[in-house]
């Protein structure tokens, strides 16, 4: 009986062992599947951060390609140019600007001058994309930028022509594709003649602009041609050319002028009627609103100081720093304060 127990406990405990041996124990089990999970999961971390870096680089890639893609430099940069016959004429910048310069500033400055007016006339030209429905920018000054052909400037320069065309396209081809931005737009890059001392503020006729405020400026009539002017106008001519009435003393027409704090003319009252400076200005064909008018008993003189509406850079301003051995930056970083000199 005894011999019987324990041949029946060892039979089992044989079974047991074996049962253990070919299934393993539940917790070997657990682990191989824990570790299994685990690297599943490492892989698709892995891959995961992989797709993530390569994205990331697909999108640096393509940002790369993008900048590489844009104009850098003036040869690269087409301008449509609306020209005087009305026809649309599609060139280079680098094709477009010396005829720009050269219409906008005397030759004769300093290339430091010159190139300042390269840098402006770039920023406003590529401001300007599509102004003119199919085309950019026109060759009037007074709506756009003037621009003069290569024949037109060998008509009017004559044997000087090699020498001031080379001085003006060194003067873009250094500046080449430079433009003026601020918080990174491109600025407005007004520029005029020749201010009265100062150049005007924006908000005077314009919208207030941050950087197109009034800053000093040295041109003196020793370096402007036809730096102050007088116009002469009779009492009639004057008062029909404002829709006054021709009556009474002349002298007691005008009332009050008062003046923005550059001096130039705010506004005037005539005969009960107000006017801006800019409006008497545009009636009158004046040079600009640095002005004063009186009666000399015959006639309404004004006599007025500097050319242009006075905003952003003056040229002849530009001409009188470089003259003093500034550089095209540092009268950019004057006449355009707060504006960054970057490349388009």
């Amino acid at each position: 009986m005894r011999y019987q127990t324990t041949l029946l406990v060892l039979v089992a405990l044989f079974v047991l062992l074996t049962a253990l041996f070919y299934f393993g124990s539940p917790q070997q089990t657990d682990l191989q599947t824990d570790l299994q999970t685990d690297s599943q999961a490492d892989k698709q971390a892995s891959s995961q951060a992989d797709k993530q870096a390569s994205s990331q680089a697909d999108k640096q890639a393509s940002s790369q390609t993008d900048k590489q893609a844009d104009p850098q430099t003036d040869e690269q940069t087409n301008v449509t140019v609306l020209m005087k016959d009305g026809t649309v004429s599609t060139m280079t910048m680098a094709e477009y600007l010396p005829g720009a310069v050269a219409a906008e500033m005397p030759a004769l400055f300093d290339p430091s001058a010159l190139k300042a007016q390269a840098v402006a006339a770039r920023t406003f030209v590529l401001s300007r994309t599509g102004a003119h429905g199919n085309a950019d920018v026109c060759t009037d000054s007074a709506c756009c930028l003037g621009w003069r052909s290569q024949e037109e400037l060998k008509a009017l320069w004559g044997d000087s022509f090699d020498q001031y065309w080379d001085k003006i396209c060194t003067a873009c081809k250094e500046t080449d594709g430079q433009v003026l931005t601020y918080e990174g737009n491109l600025a407005q890059a007004a520029f005029h003649a020749s201010s009265a001392g100062v150049t005007e503020d924006s908000g005077a006729i314009w919208s207030e602009v941050p950087y197109l405020v009034s800053v000093e400026s040295p041109e003196t009539a020793n370096l402007v041609p036809n730096y102050v002017t007088t116009v002469s106008f009779a009492c009639s001519i004057f008062a029909e050319t404002l829709g006054l009435k021709d009556t009474g003393d002349p002298a007691l027409w005008v009332e009050t002028i008062s003046r923005d704090p550059t001096g130039r003319v705010a506004k005037a009252s005539i005969q009960g009627k107000t006017f801006t400076g800019t409006e008497l200005r545009a009636a009158f064909g004046l040079r600009s609103t640095a002005f004063t008018l009186t009666w000399d008993g015959d006639n309404f003189v004004f006599t007025v100081t500097g050319s242009g509406h006075g905003i952003g850079m003056s040229q002849y301003g530009a001409q009188a720093y470089a003259l003093q051995g500034w550089t095209y930056d540092k009268i950019l970083a004057h006449y355009y304060p707060g504006t960054q000199l970057t490349q388009s």
